[in-house]
């Protein structure tokens, strides 16, 4: 009973996180850079500038293999699949920082996605994404926007010009409207 009760209070905190609103970047407010001036390391060990993207849309999501949300790998290939050739680059960061759902090695890791969802877009190696110690990228995005993960699975969009766009919390799935009119907003923006 009391394991129960423990479970209980666990979903009902993660739903008041993800439930909390989204508070943007200060009015007037321009953060410094560009999403080009980061750089991660493939799943597979080579550099992974963004800067490789210049040009591109790009959908940045922390991921995890043994969440309630993993599921939304199956949408983030589609999103993929149906964009790439206009322009979109997702790209998948696995972390092991919430809840740690992603205990596996990079080679499981990319084993599970290519098996289980067929995923063949980009992903990064295991990032440490919340706090402190998080990848650049992620201390960046969370000062310029004001938002950062909460949970596995969050989203932000960085525009043609490296420009952070926009930010999904994990509620909002790759398969929702608003991030698709999103994505078709900015990769209507024609690259410079």
């Amino acid at each position: 009973m009391a394991s129960m009760s423990r479970r209980t209070l666990f979903a009902g905190s993660l739903a008041a996180v993800l439930a909390r609103p989204f508070r943007g970047a200060a009015a007037g407010v321009a953060a410094p850079g560009s999403a080009y001036d980061f750089s991660f390391t493939a799943i597979e060990g080579h550099p992974l500038p963004l800067s490789d993207f210049r040009g591109k849309v790009v959908l940045v999501v922390n991921t995890a293999s043994f969440c309630g949300f993993t599921g939304q790998y199956e949408g983030l290939q589609a999103l993929w699949e149906r964009y790439r050739d206009d322009g979109l680059v997702v790209l998948g960061v696995p972390s092991n920082d919430f809840g740690g759902q992603e205990p596996g090695t990079e080679a499981e890791i990319k084993e599970f996605c290519e098996t289980t969802f067929a995923v063949d877009f980009p992903l990064t190696e295991k990032q440490v994404v919340k706090g402190e110690g998080a990848h650049p990228f992620y201390i960046w995005a969370r000062e310029s926007l004001g938002s950062a993960p909460r949970w596995n699975f969050h989203k932000y969009l960085i525009g043609r010009d490296g420009a952070l766009a926009g930010s999904f919390g994990s509620m909002t799935g790759p398969k929702s409207r608003k991030l698709a009119a999103a994505i078709e907003a900015l990769l209507a923006v024609p690259a410079a």
